[in-house]
């Protein structure tokens, strides 16, 4: 049978080990915050506004349609509207009538968002992928089996995501 010190020490450990995990949550969660304010701050767009732009330089003719940026982002019309909106404020991107069809537009690059690009250092969840991707699959099922213990535990597996790490979205829980 244990002794009361024994098991004192045994919950103590627990203890902090639930710290550590919910500080290296806290720090995962900060970084993206800090990110997400220095990119506003620096370049004058958010990281939504960046992988938008991104997207279209990676699309054929540096052109989608809203429907594609929206499938890519994985955020609600009105949100992409609002990005598109306020990048063509910019002069970052333009809306164009399709050719043969002027009932559909389709969004393309300006060279003056190309050139913001070029300045905007790569994201975090950039770095994350380039990280990831040189991980075993065990390694990558082992991270992956992990959060989704997280997400169950919080009762967050409705939660809609996007394919990006931003704090710019509010969360609906």
């Amino acid at each position: 049978m244990k002794n009361f010190q024994e098991i004192t020490t045994f919950d103590q450990n627990l203890d902090m080990n639930y710290t550590e995990i919910i500080i290296k949550i806290r720090q995962i969660v900060r970084s993206i915050n800090l990110e997400s304010k220095k990119v506003q701050s620096d370049f004058g767009v958010s990281i939504p506004q960046v992988l938008c732009l991104e997207f279209l330089r990676s699309a054929p003719n540096y052109q989608a349609s809203q429907k594609d940026i929206r499938d890519h982002l994985k955020l609600n019309s009105s949100t992409v509207t609002g990005i598109i909106s306020r990048l063509e404020a910019k002069g970052l991107l333009a809306r164009l009538p399709k050719t043969g069809d002027k009932r559909v537009t389709n969004i393309t690059l300006t060279s003056q968002g190309d050139e913001l690009l070029k300045k905007t250092p790569d994201l975090l969840q950039q770095r994350l992928s380039v990280k990831l991707s040189k991980l075993t699959n065990e390694e990558l099922d082992n991270i992956n089996e992990s959060l989704d213990l997280l997400t169950k535990m919080l009762n967050i597996q409705g939660v809609e995501a996007s394919p990006m790490l931003t704090a710019d979205e509010d969360l609906k829980l």
